[in-house]
């Protein structure tokens, strides 16, 4: 019924420190040319005031005349520069600019895929083991979710529509039961919603919900722990959705008919040959609705 929120990708740090030094080293270098053009410049006209202008010609220092000190200083920032930018020039062109780059590219993905592996499996993945272990007698265990022609369900943990009378249904529907989520979903309401009891799916240790608000580990102890509802519901996010479907016995499907290409979270493709339609119902569009949509039951085959 509720998308999953994107996550906020986790950039390395060392990585960005890495590039940032690289641009700065460039833009340095780069610098020190342009110096070394103006150091150039202020030594010829330094010459020229001197032997061509006269000026300051009777100034001297330790009996030696100040332009030779002119010329000392100009003979070292010319070698300074000429290591600096000629030198090392030929290496930090364009070229070298860009193999730098690539070079900190390539160690970026090399430290984004060692992330990968070491990063523990998603807290709502429910392992191969605990699926095989859900009873294989199933209750009236429902899905109910609303998703666009493209099975959009929503964007940024959030619906990307607002249907009315789709709430309406969905507070009718699921009110006195059991509702089963996954964290990020429960996190979406701004306080638990009333006459239901949550279970909220989770790996974290010492997770804080409210008081009669149930922590499962698994999907299959969420089942576990609604095993004494009729009808529990499974109400998203989109990985719940995904892992719960061949574990319940019917889905209530609101179909938006519209396609929204911006969504993050995706429904799983409902698969005809195992679930038939009991029930459909066409709604138009109106004031109160932007979009045209259908309440559709779904069963398995027997």
């Amino acid at each position: 019924m509720f998308g999953k929120k994107k996550e906020k990708s986790q950039i390395d740090q060392e990585q960005l420190k890495l590039i940032e030094n690289a641009q700065r080293r460039i833009r340095q270098k780069k610098n020190l040319y342009r110096h070394f053009v103006i150091f150039l410049i202020g030594a010829v006209f330094l010459i020229i005031a001197n032997t061509v202008l006269g000026i300051g010609e009777t100034i001297t220092l330790f009996g030696i005349n100040w332009f030779v000190y002119a010329i000392l200083i100009w003979l070292f920032l010319f070698a300074y520069h000429f290591f600096n930018v000629f030198v090392t020039h030929k290496f930090m062109g364009k070229d070298w600019e860009k193999e730098q780059l690539d070079i900190l590219v390539s160690k970026q993905k090399d430290r984004i895929e060692q992330l990968k592996t070491s990063i523990a499996q998603p807290e709502l993945e429910v392992s191969r083991t605990e699926i095989e272990e859900l009873p294989k007698k199933k209750t009236n265990r429902t899905i109910i979710v609303a998703t666009g022609e493209n099975n959009a369900i929503g964007k940024d943990n959030d619906l990307i529509w607002h249907l009315k009378d789709d709430l309406k249904r969905f507070k009718k529907i699921t009110s006195g039961h059991h509702i089963i989520m996954g964290r990020k979903t429960f996190e979406s309401f701004s306080k638990p919603l009333p006459n239901r009891t949550h279970i909220v799916i989770t790996r974290q240790e010492n997770y804080e919900v409210p008081e009669g608000v149930l922590i499962a580990n698994s999907l299959g102890e969420a089942f576990r722990l609604a095993e004494h509802d009729k009808q529990p519901f499974v109400i998203g996010g989109g990985e719940i959705y995904k892992q719960a479907i061949p574990f319940v016995d019917k889905i209530e499907l609101t179909r938006v008919h519209h396609s929204f290409p911006d969504a993050d979270t995706f429904f799983p493709k409902i698969d005809e040959s195992e679930w038939k339609i009991i029930a459909n119902e066409f709604h138009e569009n109106d004031e109160d609705h932007a979009y045209s949509f259908s309440f559709t039951t779904y069963v398995k085959h027997i």
